[in-house]
């Protein structure tokens, strides 16, 4: 019996530990706190969208992006209408994809621009994909310089018209869209990037005040007592109420210190009347 009874009780012990473990978060409070710094978190959200705004604007270099497009024709035929094999020409779009990624297509690509990129930086900016559940193959080029990058997008659908027969045996690709000079930046988007900045601040700050507002310990009412020791106070004293007292006790500080010099002048001006007082008497003697 005693060792169940010391088991409750450390169980009881563990219990408890945890309860005063827990951090408890009243929402309310939590709210009326964010209130009460409203200004600042405006402030913090104003100054992180001019941020992001003024790094996008100033500091990342604009990027374009320019796009041609082929469609695939069926291995049976040359005809873009022919709907006995759709289904499987649908099925190899991807194959035409993978196709038009290798090696042999981008130096194509290199050789005929004369490009100073090599194999492996033109692969990063250019982007081949499927349409849909079509036979159309988007070829997307993202470069600084929008005349480069239509450029590279028409000479990738020219070597995909020549590479795509060879290496697949298939009929030749047809070019229904070559790209043009993409008169719009595709990359930073401002917009985009100061809402973002925006946003990261507002976080930020959010986070900051939770955490300052979950570690502050001190009492701010009677309730936060109760709380605490479960105990009501019996009494609180007013804000209004400390105020008044540091205004009596400032007051008085002042009264003691004028008391003093007061005194202070008092006993100067004794010692200035026995000095004269003094003298007049030497002189009077002088005189008989």
């Amino acid at each position: 019996m005693s060792d169940e009874r010391i088991e409750k009780k450390e169980n009881l012990i563990a219990d408890e530990a945890a309860n005063d473990d827990e951090v408890e978060v009243d929402l309310g409070e939590l709210f009326y706190f964010y209130r009460s710094h409203l200004v600042s978190i405006i402030l913090v959200f104003i100054l992180g969208a001019l941020a992001a705004g003024a790094i996008a604007f100033y500091l990342v270099t604009p990027k374009y992006t320019a796009t041609s497009k082929l469609y695939m024709v069926s291995s049976s035929t040359k005809s873009v209408v022919d709907i006995s094999d759709f289904n499987i020409g649908t099925s190899l779009s991807q194959d035409y994809v993978e196709v038009l990624k290798t090696r042999p297509v981008y130096e194509s690509v290199i050789d005929k621009l004369h490009l100073d990129y090599n194999y492996r930086q033109l692969s990063k900016m250019i982007k081949t994909s499927v349409v849909g559940d079509t036979r159309i193959v988007q070829i997307d080029v993202t470069d600084t310089d929008p005349k480069e990058a239509r450029d590279i997008a028409n000479a990738v659908a020219d070597a995909a018209v020549e590479q795509v027969p060879r290496t697949m045996e298939t009929s030749e690709p047809h070019i229904i869209e070559p790209a043009i000079v993409p008169d719009e930046q595709s990359s930073p988007h401002l917009l985009i990037d100061i809402v973002a900045g925006g946003l990261a601040g507002l976080v930020i700050m959010l986070v900051m005040l939770t955490v300052s507002f979950i570690s502050d310990d001190t009492f701010q009412s009677g309730e936060d007592v109760e709380k605490m020791f479960g105990v009501m106070p019996l009494t609180v004293i007013p804000e209004s109420d400390l105020g008044i007292l540091n205004e009596k006790n400032e007051s008085d500080d002042d009264d003691k210190a004028n008391r003093r010099r007061a005194k202070a002048m008092a006993k100067n001006r004794k010692a200035n009347e026995r000095a004269r007082a003094r003298s007049m008497k030497k002189a009077a003697r002088r005189r008989r």
